[in-house]
């Protein structure tokens, strides 16, 4: 395991967050509100997940991590589903060309398996093509849920200790879809809802929260340095007191 967990260790508090996950909220109600149909809020949503990872990369971010779809999205209209699954295509398609020219990797982490062969070869592709860059690791969750990554996490780690009965956590962790990437040191969830929807469920013990009332289209720049100047703002004890903080820092 490369990196330690937060509750069996006291991980470091960079000032730029080195991990900054997404939930990018409001697609649909943006464009219902311009009587739009839903999925042009989805076309402009791709538009905002390019601005960030630009931005993301040039403030040393090493790790950023959206929430496309997940297990819970089958749930939607089928005409809309169908959409987002086409706008994906077209995302790997133009997308992953400029990642790889800038040194960023992409990691696609799910259950893949609904999805059609097209897409899985594409991602696979993507994946494989964009391995060893360094810069920063964009990850998409497609088809996730935490609970379906802690519950094929057990299964995996069920496996590898055959006739164990006693787990720890530094046995489980590393069949975590995301065992490659810190745990985010902050969260932004856009579009006015305040709830972490089933998001990275393990990974997120200890990480910082920032919720806005803006819609993912509208999530700019300034939006992200909003949400990283509010992360730089809190006092991250990890289960210590204030006043041990402040003894380690004199």
């Amino acid at each position: 395991m490369k990196y330690s967990s937060s509750t069996t260790a006291v991980p470091d508090a960079p000032k730029v967050p080195r991990h900054v996950a997404i939930i990018m909220d409001g697609n649909g109600r943006w464009a219902t509100r311009r009587f739009l149909p839903r999925v042009a809020g989805h076309v402009k949503g791709v538009e905002a997940v390019r601005t960030v990872v630009e931005a993301c990369a040039l403030r040393g971010v090493e790790y950023l991590t959206v929430f496309a779809f997940s297990s819970e999205n089958w749930r939607r209209p089928e005409e809309e589903v169908s959409l987002l699954m086409r706008l994906f295509v077209t995302a790997l398609e133009r997308e992953v060309a400029k990642m790889h020219a800038n040194n960023i990797r992409l990691k696609v982490v799910g259950d893949l398996s609904r999805f059609d062969d097209k897409l899985r070869a594409m991602i696979a592709n993507a994946e494989r093509k964009t391995a060893n860059n360094t810069r920063m690791t964009v990850t998409v969750c497609a088809n996730y849920g935490g609970r379906w990554d802690i519950m094929q996490a057990v299964g995996k780690m069920v496996q590898a200790h055959p006739g164990a009965t006693d787990f720890s956590e530094e046995q489980l962790a590393p069949h975590l879809a995301m065992a490659y990437a810190p745990e985010p040191d902050l969260f932004i969830r856009t579009g006015g809802e305040e709830r972490i929807s089933n998001f990275l469920l393990w990974q997120l013990a200890y990480t910082e929260l920032y919720f806005t009332d803006t819609y993912w289209p509208d999530f700019s720049i300034e939006s992200l340095d909003a949400a990283i100047a509010s992360y730089q703002n809190r006092e991250r004890r990890f289960g210590r007191t204030g006043d041990q903080l402040a003894e380690k820092t004199t």
